[in-house]
């Protein structure tokens, strides 16, 4: 039988919180929409909802108990607290002290989600792995991720994100990390920053929580790489091993063959030669590989390199999909859920790779790139050269900030531009045709995921007029 992930004794003991009632959960959920049966509902205060107003609807779900922090009229289970978010916190605080698993943490400007995702799928190759689902990578999504951790647990990868100095310091503390990996730093949440030095700063909070003789794995081709190997030093780390082409590279990359599907690399992994296939294309993923191989090392895991082939972009993050509509196929490519110039960049290698079939193009559909500040005009205009050096044969834009690209751009690749993503769903969704290649990225609040959905929705029964527009 397996055992329950907390008792009631435990997380009383675990918050200082007071229950009347022996209870057993099998999870933890903040979201009374998502609870499970059997989960530990944790009612957290909001700026907007009340997680109070919701433990009902949590207990018709099937919740096994409610933590709390006011007097409640119901009939459930509950572990009453001093305040819920510092309770969950100290259910996190409390799952990781009493798991002896080697724990992971993850930050960077660009490719965290997909190097947690590749670490969690390598890992789960050699032992129970737990990781992060989803974005929970903050101030409420770390703790929330840390309560679910099992005791059992041989590996642990978590995800931290920030946008704010000062925010993944506590975070990295309450993950206590065996290894922590910085993917890169590059101009993101830029808004909130004086310059990219300073964002390589709060990047660098994240070695404050690194457990004695642990390590961090740091990217050496970044242009912040000596503040950051600075960083891990004054925080007592003395482990610090490095991913990337230079030569003085710990892993360093020999050679890459890339393709539309995947990159064959060779590389030298702590003196090592090895070779190996990646199953998502692009140079970034190749970079991303080698940290991956770094932090398996550091962990103390099996070096499987052929476990490489398995990792696919996911959904919103670069996700391939091959489409069926009136006459052929298409081929979609969902980058929808976040952007930033080095992010964009990636994506236009990407599409240069691509293989457009029958007369097919390459086209770029983008929405702004958000949280730039007072730069953002010039680093969407600055994309224009990479876009171009990329062989794309059509741009189509949406939102203030892209209007910056498009007018930058020669005028014989560009589609169509509009104030809002909404506006431009029409413009794609008429220009597509078979044998195209689409790529559709934009940051979460450029509200590109309809278009995406609508590309997605298309089928041989669609009706479209002047399907065969240029």
């Amino acid at each position: 039988m397996t055992a329950s992930l907390w008792s009631a004794a435990a997380a009383a003991v675990a918050t200082n919180g007071q229950t009347g009632s022996d209870w057993f959960a099998n999870g933890v959920s903040i979201d009374s929409r998502t609870v499970a049966a059997g989960d530990l509902f944790v009612a957290l205060k909001g700026p907007v909802f009340d997680g109070h107003d919701f433990v009902a609807k949590a207990f018709e779900a099937g919740a096994a108990a409610a933590m709390v922090h006011r007097p409640l009229d119901t009939s459930g289970a509950l572990l009453t607290v001093d305040d819920t978010m510092a309770g969950l916190e100290a259910l996190g605080r409390a799952a990781r002290a009493r798991c002896d698993g080697k724990m992971i943490a993850v930050t960077g400007s660009v490719g965290k989600t997909s190097a947690k995702d590749g670490l969690s799928t390598i890992f789960a190759r050699q032992g129970t792995t737990h990781a992060t689902v989803g974005n929970l990578n903050n101030h409420w999504g770390v703790p929330l991720s840390l309560a679910r951790l099992p005791e059992s647990a041989d590996f642990g990868v978590f995800e931290l994100a920030m946008s704010h100095a000062g925010e993944l310091d506590p975070l990295s503390r309450m993950v206590r990390p065996h290894v922590a990996l910085i993917t890169t730093v590059a101009p993101t949440h830029v808004e909130f920053f004086d310059s990219i030095e300073a964002i390589a700063e709060a990047k660098a909070e994240i070695f404050v929580g690194v457990e004695r003789g642990g390590s961090v794995v740091l990217p050496r081709d970044n242009d912040h790489y000596a503040l950051l190997d600075a960083r891990a030093r004054d925080a007592g780390v003395d482990r610090r091993v490095t991913f990337g082409v230079h030569p003085d590279s710990d892993v360093q990359l020999l050679t890459s063959v890339m393709d539309s599907d995947g990159s064959d690399v060779t590389a030298s992994v702590f003196g090592r030669r090895t070779s190996f296939r990646i199953g998502a294309p692009g140079h970034h993923w190749v970079v991303n590989a080698l940290g991956l191989l770094a932090v398996i090392q550091e962990a103390g895991a099996a070096p499987d390199t052929t476990a490489m082939a398995t990792l696919t972009p996911l959904a919103g993050r670069g996700e391939r999909r091959r489409i069926e509509m009136a006459g052929g196929s298409f081929d979609l490519i969902d980058e929808s859920y976040n952007a930033s110039p080095a992010a964009m960049r990636a994506v236009f290698e990407t599409l240069m790779l691509a293989n457009p079939c029958d007369g097919g193009r390459r086209i770029a559909v983008l929405g702004d790139m958000r949280e730039l500040g007072n730069d953002g005009p010039a680093l969407h205009a600055a994309l224009a050269k990479d876009l171009v050096d990329a062989d794309i044969d059509w741009l189509f834009t949406a939102g203030p900030l892209m209007r910056h690209l498009y007018d930058a751009v020669p005028n014989t690749i560009r589609g169509a531009h509009t104030a809002d993503s909404a506006a431009l769903l029409p413009f794609v969704v008429e220009a597509v045709q078979p044998g195209d290649v689409v790529c559709v990225k934009g940051s979460l609040g450029s509200q590109m995921k309809p278009i995406v959905d609508a590309l997605a929705a298309l089928g041989p029964n669609e009706a479209r007029e002047n399907q065969n527009a240029a």
